[in-house]
């Protein structure tokens, strides 16, 4: 199949009709008509089922559609790449964060990176780790930071720090210097979903001092769990950078023993980095070793 037959095609099974389908081609209803034709004739078989409302695709068109979309998908990253050169290597950067560093970490390395680069053109995007990969993947996205768990095929992870995580009090309760899981398992604990990486931290985390919690809560957005504290709902378990923007509402502990996370740099392998993404590599380390030298004090 011609790379026309394949847009003509994908265009037909995701419109429904040969109106709809060159309206989104923006193109005649006749070009369409002819290019179905010409691909039907070049496979053989025929693809549509046509009747007085619109199109019908038959089993061979089913398997062909897997592949078509793969093509296309490929089609939607030559033209991310595409405009990424438009706007020249050196022009445009767009990075990817998770919540909690993006919050914290993000700002004040790009509010660096601008003094450094003031042409600079950046796309800020704020998700959850799967997203973050897949938007690498694509192409849609430079670099990302984000907490470090098992990464899909073709996304490459560069540890960049190890913190301890932080327990969350509500702000007049009496608690001990350090808290225990067992003293927060007490005090009701909101846990995090399992598949959560966090939520897998702790979750073996309890499983090995042989900690049974009755979860009244799993909540997966780190900053709703410390809202949920603040409201009374119990005590929490959560990152430093989320728990360093709760500090003057709660109560932040450290744990005992220390619970610690990875934060990583995520990037899609073989893709070579635009000069920007260097500089900012270099000013996120900065960022975190300083946050990192706070919680050590703490």
């Amino acid at each position: 199949m011609k790379l026309r037959h394949i847009e003509v095609f994908h265009a037909l099974i995701s419109c429904g009709s040969v109106s709809a389908a060159a309206r989104r081609l923006n193109v005649s209803q006749p070009n369409v008509t002819r290019t179905l034709a010409h691909a039907e004739t070049t496979l053989g078989v025929r693809l549509f089922e046509r009747h007085p409302r619109g199109l019908t695709p038959t089993p061979e068109a089913l398997r062909l559609w897997p592949a078509i979309e793969a093509a296309v998908k490929q089609l939607d990253v030559v033209d991310q790449l595409g405009r990424q050169l438009s706007h020249g290597v050196d022009q445009h950067l767009r990075l990817g964060a998770s919540h909690a560093p993006g919050h914290l970490v993000i700002p004040g390395a790009l509010i660096a990176l601008q003094r450094r680069l003031p042409a600079l053109e950046i796309e800020l995007v704020t998700s959850h780790f799967s997203t973050l990969c897949d938007e690498l993947l694509a192409h849609r996205l430079d670099m990302a930071l984000a907490f470090e768990q098992p990464a899909p095929e073709g996304i490459e992870c560069e540890h960049l720090m190890r913190a301890p995580m932080k327990a969350l009090l509500p702000p007049d309760m009496d608690a001990p210097m350090q808290a225990t899981l067992e003293w927060l398992n007490d005090h009701g604990l909101i846990l995090m979903p399992e598949e959560d990486p966090l939520g897998t931290l702790l979750g073996q985390a309890l499983k090995a001092r042989g900690l049974s919690p009755a979860a009244r809560l799993r909540v997966k957005t780190y900053s709703v769990i410390a809202e949920l504290v603040i409201a009374g709902g119990g005590t929490g378990i959560v990152d430093p950078f989320t728990a360093e923007r709760y500090r003057d509402r709660l109560q932040v502990l450290p744990l005992a023993p220390e619970l610690n996370m990875n934060v990583a740099l995520l990037r899609a392998r073989h893709v070579p980095w635009p000069h920007a993404a260097h500089q900012l590599r270099t000013l996120l380390i900065d960022q975190l070793a300083t946050h990192s030298k706070r919680w050590q004090t703490d």
